[in-house]
């Protein structure tokens, strides 16, 4: 984190909670009502037209993606559109900067927020899903854990996105080139087997599917085959990917 300091990056953090928690009504009504509406439309509207998805009811496969998905959404919004706005828009990173903060605090207070975020919105959406009886235990209980690695990782990819970015609009390039496919096509809503080999290919390559494949493996308290490797991959992307980004975007902030 090279001259970021712990003080300086949990202070960052601090000054996003203070303003989460003004509106923590408003923000924790996503969370609890997407994976309800989800559960009764995909998961037992079109589920009652599908048979069991490898082994298990189709609503109980569907329930953890649905979970990743928001990991995945909550994290990358952050640091895209939040951060961005913060950021030209309301000069929030000038001001803190004009303290004794540096610009790296800052920026590692936001990924490390952004993860936050997606912790949050992943344990409320848990709690939901566990409502209807879809969770095994006690593996649930890492979902969480789960969430922030997750979130490192594409709170990493955000910033890194807004880092390259020069007009706000812009962003709905990477929501339709990265998230849309991802949330499509990475073992969210039908198993990766039914794609070509070569689109399984690249499935495979993707973030979310290997966040998926864990939460959907801690869901259900039976771990695929590729779990080791997508560890692995998480754990390493939920490292490199945050450092790449901040180095990234201090380069655009420093002058």
């Amino acid at each position: 984190m090279s001259d970021a300091s712990w003080t300086g990056v949990r202070a960052m953090v601090g000054r996003n909670l203070q303003v989460y928690r003004k509106t923590w009504h408003v923000n924790a009504l996503p969370p609890l009502a997407e994976p309800f509406l989800y559960l009764i439309a995909l998961g037992y509207g079109l589920g009652a037209l599908i048979d069991e998805v490898q082994g298990i009811p189709y609503v109980q496969f569907i329930a953890p993606a649905i979970v990743a998905i928001t990991m995945m959404q909550t994290a990358f919004m952050e640091t895209t559109y939040s951060s961005y706005v913060r950021m030209v828009f309301q000069k929030t990173w000038d001001a803190v900067m004009a303290t004794p903060l540096t610009a790296t605090d800052v920026l590692w207070g936001e990924v490390l927020w952004a993860a936050t975020r997606a912790t949050i919105n992943a344990t409320l959406m848990s709690l939901v899903v566990a409502a209807f009886g879809l969770l095994s235990y006690p593996t649930a209980f890492l979902i969480p854990l789960l969430a922030f690695a997750i979130g490192m990782m594409f709170a990493g990819i955000g910033l890194f996105v807004s880092a390259k970015v020069r007009v706000i609009d812009h962003f709905s390039y990477a929501f339709f080139l990265f998230i849309t496919p991802q949330f499509l096509f990475s073992g969210t809503f039908f198993p990766l087997e039914q794609l070509p080999g070569p689109a399984r290919a690249i499935a495979v390559a993707l973030p979310l599917t290997h966040a998926v494949q864990l939460v959907r493996g801690a869901a259900l308290g039976a771990w695929p085959d590729i779990a080791p490797w997508s560890a692995l991959y998480v754990a390493a992307m939920a490292f490199l990917l945050p450092a790449l980004a901040v180095w990234t975007m201090r380069r655009r902030i420093v002058h």
